[in-house]
């Protein structure tokens, strides 16, 4: 008596809601990183703390990481209807 396993071929590991969500995720990642940059100076013997350390740089944009992270991992275990 042997039990055949019903085996289920698809060409892809994630459907299409998922990759959709994976997609935001990476762009959410990208804009923190977007908001990250900056704040340089021309000349090396200034110092502007102000730009340097600003709420976005030190706030927004880690935040903004982190929740780009968390929609791709959602993306990645969300189970597909098919």
């Amino acid at each position: 008596m042997s039990k055949e396993k019903e085996v289920k071929k698809t060409g892809f590991a994630f459907g299409k809601e998922n990759y959709r969500i994976l997609i935001i995720g990476v762009v959410i990642v990208v804009l923190g990183y977007l908001l990250m940059i900056g704040g340089g100076s021309d000349n090396p013997n200034q110092f502007h703390a102000d730009e340097i350390f600003s709420t976005r740089r030190v706030t927004i944009a880690p935040i903004t990481i982190l929740v780009g992270f968390v929609v791709v991992l959602f993306g990645i275990m969300k189970k597909s209807k098919d």
